[in-house]
């Protein structure tokens, strides 16, 4: 089980944090954070456009063989903006939730997702992978002992259905292959550990630092796949290749950086609410460069979706104090 550190100030460990001990902890300030909110807007614009660049790139790479390349490519970005910014290795008390998010969220997800979405139509993909945010906020509860407030969990109750409805409304056949839905359900485990494991190790490191070494172990993990990539990067056309190339830089090194910079300052679950805007991108950024017009059913969805992010993002008024 992954334990929120309460923060040895003892254990410095082998690196040096350019940025002061202030912006290492999460902002607990009543106003609103605007550069948290940015932070997050670009990881979800970003995270969007994914989908639709996987939808096309997988027709020439396979799930693995396109997760390694993202990584890869994500890696050299990111390890050489850390080389520039000085900021070194992260403390030691980061290192553990670095590796949990690394192997879980950066590898195993990247993975079962490219794989999962090639066996099950879009409705059960988005029955099943949306579950991660659901996930992130029971953990986040349990395990970092942020609670669960009813806002949020009506928010995620909403967003959870309308991410449901975008789905099927996606979807041109309902199919429900045994092995895709374990493979989806595998990749929203591994978001949502991923998520909850690299919270408290924002705590000791930078928003960089995390995600830079965790992507790198992402990479690791996925080298098995590496002749894979080899063999199809060869035969693939140009933009297939371009396509590897904007996932690793965008999606992955600035989106995964952004992500960590707004988790370090807001809790996980009202973190993982706000992914439930990608499917309203996502439908969006199909309409408008694949030309695939959305359906009712979408559109609905997507309300319900801005909905849900709306009431758990929705602050609650504070009872004026006597005096």
């Amino acid at each position: 089980m992954i334990r929120p550190s309460r923060g040895d100030p003892a254990d410095h460990g082998h690196g040096t944090d350019k940025r002061g001990p202030a912006s290492a902890v999460t902002t607990t300030g009543r106003g609103t954070d605007h550069r948290a909110l940015l932070a997050a807007g670009v990881t979800i614009v970003l995270w969007a456009s994914a989908f639709v660049v996987i939808r096309d790139a997988g027709e020439h790479i396979s799930a693995g063989a396109l997760a390694l390349g993202r990584l890869a490519t994500g890696a050299l970005a990111l390890g050489a903006f850390l080389l520039v910014s000085r900021q070194g290795l992260p403390p030691r008390a980061a290192w553990r939730g670095i590796a949990v998010s690394g192997v879980t969220w950066f590898g195993v997800y990247m993975v079962a997702l490219n794989a999962g979405e090639q066996h099950i139509d879009a409705g059960t993909a988005a029955l099943v992978i949306n579950l991660g945010p659901i996930l992130m906020a029971l953990l986040g509860g349990w395990l970092l002992e942020e609670g669960f407030p009813p806002r949020l969990m009506a928010g995620l109750a909403c967003g959870f259905a309308g991410a449901v409805l975008v789905g099927f409304g996606s979807s041109g056949e309902g199919s429900a292959n045994p092995l895709g839905v374990l493979l989806c359900v595998l990749a929203a485990a591994g978001s949502a550990i991923g998520v909850v494991a690299q919270k408290p190790a924002l705590r000791h490191a930078s928003a960089l630092q995390v995600t830079t070494f965790g992507n790198a172990i992402g990479a690791v993990v996925c080298l098995p796949f590496a002749g894979t990539l080899v063999g199809e990067v060869a035969s693939a056309p140009a933009g297939t290749v371009l396509e590897v190339v904007y996932l690793g830089l965008f999606p992955t090194a600035l989106a995964f950086s952004t992500w960590a910079y707004a988790l370090s300052r807001t809790t996980a679950g009202k973190m993982g609410a706000t992914t439930y805007l990608v499917p309203v991108l996502v439908v969006l950024i199909s309409w408008l460069v694949l030309d695939e017009l959305p359906a009712a059913l979408s559109f609905a969805g997507g309300a319900l979706c801005l909905a849900g992010v709306w009431v758990s993002r929705r602050r609650t008024r504070e009872p004026a104090e006597e005096g």
